[in-house]
């Protein structure tokens, strides 16, 4: 339908379809463009997702079962993955939670450095980031005596798989937080302060509801990070089948052994969760969205002079209930 120009309310837009078109692009721009996205998508995208399931079912369903539940060490790679992911997973929902409270709701020395050190992962190599581990629990590391001296071995080990997981994920679950819990801002939680709520009940009742579109976003895209990653983990697994082999280490083993069949099959399933961790993610965007605006959105239009402007994330997430309604077991305060 086009944004309306400067100056021009929605009403005005909508019976001007003469000027509609006259800001539209060409024909031809609009059909070079969606060429160019269908085909860099088809390339780059759905042929080689396609081509990874055709090779794997290529030798019936039969073989395929075969491939994944018939080798011990494959279904421990993916029995490893589903363990490791996960865990990762909630150890960056509890960073991710203080850190995005801190940075959104205290001002203090050092607040910039912290915001530039959660971002730190995503600029650093997982490979670096796996010899970073290895150069401070391994034998020869920092606090490899140590730990050597009290009988603990980290590397080579789940937790360090876990570690390094973590690692890599780190910022995914404090980036999708921090904004959030900035524009919402701490009027609500000083208003169920106010009315006698304690920490826990104000983060259950008022923040946790506020918060919770970006949370799970940040974990949906942290689940899909930490079960694809590499690099980080085969520095730190040692590599070791049956063991410490992921299902992304197991897949290069298993290439690198020739066996092309039982690696596609394997990398089938890393492809299929993935899939449903994007179908999982559309499902959630579609029900955050009001009915009417799952399947024409409509854009925002200025107020005529007789009505009142209107809050967008107001009206987007419905009415709020008044903050006593919302902590009926607080105490009453008395009033000055």
């Amino acid at each position: 339908m086009g944004i309306p120009p400067a100056g021009l309310s929605r009403p005005g837009w909508d019976r001007a379809p003469g000027l509609r078109r006259q800001m539209q692009d060409p024909l031809w721009v609009r059909l070079l463009l969606i060429s160019l996205a269908v085909v860099l998508m088809g390339v780059l995208v759905v042929i080689p997702v396609l081509n990874v399931f055709y090779e794997a079912l290529r030798d019936g369903l039969a073989a395929y079962v075969q491939h994944i539940f018939g080798e011990p060490d494959t279904r421990h790679s993916i029995l490893l993955t589903l363990t490791v992911a996960p865990l990762a997973v909630l150890c960056n929902v509890v960073f991710g939670l203080a850190a995005a409270w801190a940075v959104a709701r205290f001002r203090f020395p050092g607040r910039t450095l912290l915001v530039t050190l959660i971002d730190v992962p995503l600029s650093v190599s997982p490979v670096v980031a796996g010899l970073s581990f290895v150069l401070l629990f391994g034998l020869q590391g920092f606090f490899g005596p140590y730990l050597r001296a009290q009988g603990l071995d980290l590397l080579f080990t789940v937790p360090a798989l876990i570690l390094a997981t973590t690692f890599v994920t780190l910022p995914y679950v404090a980036r999708e937080l921090i904004p959030v819990m900035e524009t919402i801002g701490p009027d609500e939680e000083l208003a169920a302060l106010s009315l006698g709520a304690n920490g826990w009940q104000i983060f259950w009742r008022v923040t946790l509801p506020n918060i919770k579109w970006g949370l799970l976003y940040g974990i949906i895209l942290c689940n899909a990070r930490a079960m694809g990653e590499f690099g980080a983990v085969s520095v730190v697994s040692g590599r070791i089948p049956g063991e410490t082999n992921t299902m992304p280490l197991q897949v290069e083993l298993l290439f690198q052994d020739f066996n092309s069949p039982a690696a596609f099959a394997l990398a089938s399933v890393l492809t299929l969760l993935a899939v449903m961790t994007l179908i999982l993610k559309v499902s959630l965007e579609g029900r955050r969205l009001p009915p009417a605006q799952r399947e024409a959105p409509d854009l925002p239009r200025e107020p005529t002079d007789l009505e009142e402007p209107t809050d967008p994330s107001a009206a987007a997430n419905g009415p709020r209930a008044a903050p006593s309604a919302a902590f009926p077991d607080a105490p009453d305060r008395p009033s000055p």
